[in-house]
């Protein structure tokens, strides 16, 4: 057996908080390794990069999930007790009940209840000198998922419930008074939603046009587990916030299109064109490269569930790895010029299940790979679509810098926009002042 290369320092949470998302493939390049052996939070930790390291990542046979994740992720992001912490029969049974979620036809609801609110907010962005487009996203998304879930959210609340979805997102990499924050801002949530899944099971909320049988609140609330038993109320509301969450989390996703969008004129103006030359790029490789380019998980967390050697190396049970998602998008060995924008890759990708990983890799059914990862492309083709087809806008000066120690990353501004028109309106204009011109000329 060879000896894992390892990472001298006591510890390296500080180099994690330092590097961010690159923390793991710098010290690969460093060790001239994609597999290394270090300590975080005082806690021996085997991190890896790369194609062949998700394949074994995600083998079921080698690794847990069961208590993978920190406690502090799980008090904000994840919560406790969901499906992120559950192996083998009971994860695949509770995986399902979230796949039933994941019709086509549910999905295209999605789409058109959130195209519908991209429209709303774009009528009241007309009134406005500037919007920060980030935070409008999470608004428009919150609403269009709570109503697609069957999730009542009164109008008085939007503001509210956004930003508590919101905080258990934003907190997940924070120490200090933010992840404090998201920790009270899950208890909350849990809460709100623990009463409507009651609700549900008393017969108070039932299915009616607006809320169809198979929305998510009634799916979670009535679910049951292996044994026959509805799943415990606080679990249940876990799972359905496991719904809510990260659409919202999609915000960022958006964020990083219009960023794109504005830094690649030329891609925005042919996707704009709906262009047919064959070197243009269709909206699907465009989504498809911002969730390869730009943060979003920076990895994914399991444990050594019984001793096993891989590649000569030994894991021993009961230790905590790490998969770097970024780090295996941007890996030279699988992405031509990886620190490149290029949409056109995706022209002829071979698709695999371990190559594009920004929200895990493996089955949808059997792994933990993140079932509303079909959820994510097609808002954010129906958001791209919306950008460049129903609207025009300015983006003002201002500081659109991404740092990847942040932990989840953004542009600093949050993407700003101004003079934001749509395009009916400008189309008004346009047809307006030519028959100016036109009555001009004649006189």
């Amino acid at each position: 057996m060879v000896k894992i290369p390892s990472d001298r320092s006591l510890d390296s949470t500080v180099g994690l908080l330092r590097h961010g998302y690159q923390f793991i493939s710098k010290k690969c390049d460093q060790l001239q390794t994609d597999i290394f052996e270090t300590r975080l939070m005082f806690e021996k930790t085997i991190c890896m990069r790369g194609v062949e390291a998700a394949k074994v990542f995600y083998d079921t046979d080698k690794f847990t999930r069961k208590n993978s994740a920190p406690k502090r992720i799980q008090k904000t992001l994840f919560g406790q007790g969901g499906v992120q912490g559950l192996d083998d029969k009971a994860h695949r049974h509770r995986k399902q009940m979230f796949m039933t979620l994941m019709s086509p036809a549910r999905i295209d609801d999605l789409v058109t209840l959130t195209r519908q609110q991209w429209r709303n907010y774009a009528q009241r962005w007309t009134q406005a000198d500037r919007i920060v487009l980030f935070t409008e996203a999470r608004e428009v998304l919150c609403r269009a998922v709570c109503e697609w879930a069957g999730v009542p959210l009164p109008e008085a609340e939007v503001k509210l419930r956004t930003l508590q979805l919101a905080a258990m997102i934003d907190s997940s990499g924070a120490i200090g008074p933010k992840h404090w924050q998201g920790r009270l801002a899950r208890q909350q949530a849990e809460s709100w939603i623990k009463d409507l899944i009651e609700s549900v099971r008393a017969g108070q909320l039932t299915a009616s046009a607006n809320r169809p049988s198979n929305s998510a609140l009634l799916v979670i609330a009535e679910h049951k587990n292996l044994d026959g038993t509805l799943l415990d109320p606080q679990i249940a509301a876990v799972e359905l916030i496991n719904v809510l969450r990260p659409t919202l989390a999609i915000g960022r996703y958006i964020t990083f299109a219009a960023l794109a969008l504005h830094e690649h004129p030329e891609i925005a103006q042919r996707i704009k064109a709906n262009s047919l030359h064959a070197d243009s790029p269709s909206v699907e490789w465009f989504v498809q490269e911002v969730r390869r380019f730009y943060p979003f998980f920076p990895f994914a967390a399991a444990r050594v569930k019984q001793s096993f050697n891989w590649q000569g190396y030994t894991f021993p049970q009961g230790e905590r790895v790490l998969l770097d998602l970024y780090g295996t998008n941007h890996d030279a060995r699988l992405w031509e010029n990886p620190n490149t924008f290029w949409p056109e890759r995706f022209r002829q990708w071979d698709e695999g299940r371990f190559n594009l990983i920004p929200q895990g890799g493996g089955d949808f059914y059997l792994n933990h790979r993140c079932p509303g990862e079909w959820i994510t492309i097609a808002l954010m083709k129906t958001t791209v679509e919306f950008l460049t087809q129903e609207i025009t806008y300015r983006v003002p000066e201002q500081n659109l810098t991404v740092d990847l120690s942040d932990l989840p990353a953004l542009p600093k501004s949050r993407f700003v926009m101004s003079q934001v028109k749509s395009q009916a309106e400008g189309q008004v204009e346009s047809q307006f002042e030519g028959q100016v011109e036109n009555q001009i000329a004649q006189t």
